[in-house]
């Protein structure tokens, strides 16, 4: 089956993009790629020219953020291998990239659906590296009868410049959540946390990359965040620290503005916004103007299935939840985000 169409949804993650996934994986002409780049990742991308064999192994070997903190007991809701454990484990082979998130959203045997990867993988000709991920999207197009495919991973729009250069026909839909409520769901996410904690490393240390962190430069961080650093740390570390919530507020505004940002560069028939209210206000009216982007039909029965999957419940959780003064202090440290979704282009 040809590939009609590829399209990546971009965004801060904490914004409905889950069931977002989950929506257009019930669409029969849609291939879902759930969190296909945050578990491959840049390294999976390497310039020059690639061998079969190499691009398998860019697809097996595990991801490191991820082995660590499943090693250490940090579960995220999005880990659906380790919810029906088949033949890796974290404590022994480890849990190959593609396996952790990707296979299992596709079929029930993430195990034997990688080994039929492995199978076409390991004898294909050298390429480029983005030219083996279209092959390998084509081949799972065929192999589930799906004709566009859609790749959606949280946390993605500092993935958006380089999958541009890689796939310079792909469009992509922006979706976003309003901050104050995006920044509390993120405060409460254990790979957020992590996040969170991680960016309170390179602050501290100055360094752009953990591997120019020094020995001396280990030394000197406090003991509630120096052993994250390690194959393997203590879950209360990320659980039990007290993180502002304005680093979450902070966060959120970077991601927006850098995804807001990106989007005006492209092409107006290759951008679309979604936002996470609107998603939840009017479903079919918007999921029909995503199947139209995506270059699928909404029938009315896929419709009725998606509305389903959507949880109205989420919107205002931040109102509900924080006291006035926890509420201004978070807005405030949105402000930049909010600021740059209300400037940006009109939605297509």
């Amino acid at each position: 089956m040809t590939l009609r169409s590829l399209t990546f949804v971009i965004g801060t993650g904490r914004s409905g993009s889950t069931a977002l996934s989950g929506i257009l994986n019930s669409h029969p002409d849609v291939l879902s790629l759930n969190e296909y780049m945050a578990s491959v990742g840049d390294a999976a991308f390497p310039a020059g020219s690639v061998s079969g064999a190499e691009f398998w192994e860019a697809l097996f070997r595990p991801t490191p953020y991820f082995a660590n903190m499943i090693r250490s007991g940090v579960l995220m809701p999005e880990f659906l291998y380790t919810r029906r454990p088949g033949r890796y484990a974290a404590e022994t082979t480890s849990i190959p990239a593609l396996s952790l998130m990707v296979l299992p959203h596709l079929t029930a045997d993430p195990d034997g659906l990688l080994d039929e990867i492995r199978a076409a993988v390991l004898g294909w000709p050298d390429r480029t590296a983005a030219a083996h991920h279209e092959a390998l999207f084509a081949w799972l197009g065929a192999r589930f009868g799906r004709s566009h495919v859609v790749e959606r991973s949280g946390y993605s729009t500092g993935w958006a410049p380089g999958l541009r250069a890689a796939f310079p026909y792909a469009k992509f839909v922006h979706l976003f959540r309003d901050g104050p409520d995006c920044a509390l769901s993120m405060s409460r996410h254990p790979g957020y946390r992590v996040i969170a904690l991680l960016r309170e490393i390179r602050e501290r240390t100055g360094v752009e990359s953990f591997a120019d962190l020094t020995a001396e430069q280990v030394r000197a961080l406090p003991p509630e965040l120096a052993p994250l650093l390690d194959d393997r740390f203590d879950p209360a570390l990320v659980r039990d620290r007290d993180i502002p919530l304005r680093r979450f507020g902070t966060l959120w505004s970077e991601l927006i503005t850098q995804g807001v940002r990106f989007l005006d560069d492209l092409p107006h028939d290759r951008r679309m916004t979604l936002a996470y209210e609107d998603l939840i206000d009017a479903p079919r009216e918007e999921l029909t103007r995503l199947a139209a982007f995506v270059g699928v039909e909404p029938s009315p029965q896929w419709l009725d299935g998606a509305c389903a999957r959507l949880d109205a419940g989420r919107r205002g959780s931040a109102e509900k939840q924080l006291t006035a003064a926890e509420l201004d202090e978070l807005r405030s440290s949105c402000a930049p985000g909010t600021r740059a979704l209300r400037e940006r282009p009109d939605r297509l």
